[in-house]
Order: structure tokens, then C-alpha cells, then sequence
């Protein structure tokens, strides 16, 4: 097999991250996320019922939570032991492409900043019915600085769920870490909250709130470091906030990216009865979620470079 001084799935991990930048998502029938939601959504469609007895609904969520990761895991690991079978050139660029379906920067920042553009019109309706594509809760009585913060938030949580997360499965189990963590991250976004699937979602959301403890706070970490650096943000209470506030929220992780951002832009981020982050500070206008998608991609270039390294390192161990 052809030798080559860079690792193989160094040169993959930095055709992905340019595929996404200039290309953002593949259509929805060619995206492997939307061929594993399907696969969940087959699977929920003969779970048990609300009226199943407890222990039936965790044992089949507890099922799907461990069969559909692995399963896809096994089969982007059948697909990187073909191709690297194949040939080097064929792995490095298959690879790349389906890595690319794992995580996206573009389309975050895009959605977030065309958000930015309407607030800065002025058309709070337009606002709100937009609103939808990025957070999950209710938008009709928004304001254009809750909306603000809606939009800064989502980038923030995401950049745990959706970058640095798969990088650093990635890094260092391959294509098939990013594979499956991508299948738990869909399981616990489709299933994996309460109401109907309280107990069928359960064993879903705990697995990733597992999985996602050392991504989150690696995430939080570099994006720290993004405020240190950038002009407009401030590092000394972005460490302050993402320490103190930090559980604030219910979940166990998104709050730590949240509360580093509400720090750097010395804002506060707020979920009305939920969490509240960053205050004392005033609410963030149309402009920080300008400074928002900054830090986003200056995190997401960090924690591209510690991919690399990691690679290196599992390459020299192997």
C-alpha cells in the first residue's frame, strides 16, 4: 500500500472541514444523519406504547440506544476497511465526504446569521418564524433580544453536539467514532426528551449526556480560548461565567459552551424559566450574533488542529 508522511485520516479531516465551508450540507436524500434518523424513526414506529409497562419502554429504548449506534458504526467501519483496501486516494476522499455529513459549520453559522440580517431589518415576524431552524422552544412571543440570544445560544450548545463532538470521535476512534456518535447525538434530538418518551427516550439522553462530558467541556475550553483572541470578546469573563454558571441548565453540558459565550460577549442568555447566564449583563443584541459565529469558527479551527494532533498520536501508538 502507498506510504504517505500524513496520516490518512489527517488528510481526510481537513477535506471535510473544506468540504463544509464551501459546500455546507449535501441534499437530504444523499445525508447519512437523515439515513439514521429514518432508521430511529422505523425503529420508534413499533415501540412500545405510553401504556407499556416502565420497565418495557427502557429496555427497548435501552436497545435502540446501543443496536442503531452500533450498527452504523460497524457500517462505516465495513466501508473504511473497503476503501482503504481499495486504495489510499478513494479512503481519504470517501471518508471526507461522509465525515463532512458527521458535523456542520456552515449551516449553523448561516442560519444564525441570517438571523442576524433580519433583526437588523427590524422584522421581529420574520424573526420568529425562522426561529424554528435553530432552538425547539416556542418563538410567536419573542423579542428581537430574546431572539438574539436564542440564536447566540444555539450556536454555542452546538458547538459541542455538532463539531467538536464528532472531531474528537474522529480523532480517535475514526470514521466509525464519528458515525456513532452522530447516530447517539439523532437518537437523543429525536427521542430523547420528555413527554411521550419519557421512559423510551431515557436510556437515549443519558448516553449522551455521557458521551458528550468531555466534548462539552473540551468545547468550552476552546472556546475560551477563541475570546482570548478575538477582538470584541473577553476571555477573563468567559472563564469567569463558564465556571460559575455553567450548571445552571439542566443539562449536564450545554451549559458550559453557553455560559463561556455569555461571558465572552459579556451578555446575559437567558431561557425564561429555565436558565439564566452571563447576568449581571444586558441582553445581547443583533450584532453579537456576528461576534457569536466568529468564535464559532475560530473553535471549530482549534479543535480541527487538536483533531490533528490526536491522530498523530493514535497513528504513533498503533
Amino acid at each position: 500500500m502507498l506510504s504517505l508522511p500524513v496520516p490518512l485520516d489527517v488528510l481526510a479531516l481537513i477535506l471535510a472541514l473544506a468540504l463544509d465551508v464551501a459546500l455546507g450540507e449535501p441534499p437530504n436524500r444523499l445525508h447519512p444523519t437523515v439515513w439514521i434518523g429514518n432508521t430511529v424513526a422505523a425503529a420508534e414506529r413499533v415501540a412500545p406504547g405510553r401504556d407499556a409497562a416502565t420497565a418495557w419502554q427502557l429496555i427497548y429504548g435501552a436497545t435502540m440506544a446501543v443496536v442503531i449506534p452500533a450498527a452504523w458504526g460497524a457500517l462505516a467501519w465495513a466501508v473504511s476497511f473497503g476503501l482503504l483496501e481499495l486504495h489510499p486516494l478513494a479512503y481519504v476522499v470517501v471518508v471526507a465526504a461522509l465525515l463532512k455529513t458527521t458535523f456542520s459549520v456552515r449551516m449553523l453559522h448561516r442560519v444564525a446569521a441570517d438571523i442576524g440580517k433580519i433583526l437588523a431589518a427590524g422584522d421581529i415576524g420574520e424573526v420568529r418564524r425562522r426561529m424554528s431552524a435553530l432552538v425547539s422552544r416556542d418563538p410567536s412571543g419573542l423579542t428581537e433580544r430574546q431572539a438574539a440570544a436564542a440564536a447566540i445560544e444555539s450556536v454555542a450548545e452546538n458547538i459541542t453536539d455538532s463539531i467538536v463532538g464528532p472531531l474528537l470521535a474522529f480523532a480517535i476512534f475514526g470514521l466509525p467514532g464519528a458515525v456513532a456518535y452522530r447516530a447517539i447525538n439523532t437518537l437523543d434530538s429525536m427521542i430523547g426528551y420528555r413527554g411521550r418518551y419519557e421512559y423510551l427516550g431515557k436510556p437515549s439522553a443519558r448516553l449522551d449526556d455521557l458521551v458528550n462530558l468531555v466534548p462539552a467541556r473540551l468545547a468550552a475550553a476552546l472556546l475560551w480560548l477563541s475570546t482570548v483572541v478575538l477582538p470584541g470578546m473577553r476571555g477573563g469573563p468567559a472563564w469567569r461565567i463558564m465556571l460559575a454558571h455553567h450548571g445552571r441548565t439542566e443539562s449536564p453540558n450545554a451549559g458550559w459552551t453557553m455560559a463561556a459565550m455569555a461571558g465572552g460577549l459579556g451578555v446575559t442568555l437567558e431561557k425564561v424559566g429555565h436558565y439564566r447566564l452571563g447576568d449581571p449583563a444586558p441582553e445581547p443584541e443583533g450584532t453579537h450574533i456576528g461576534l457569536a459565529t466568529r468564535a464559532l469558527y475560530l473553535t471549530t479551527a482549534l479543535a480541527g488542529g487538536l483533531a490533528v494532533g490526536i491522530i498523530y498520536l493514535r497513528v504513533a501508538l498503533v
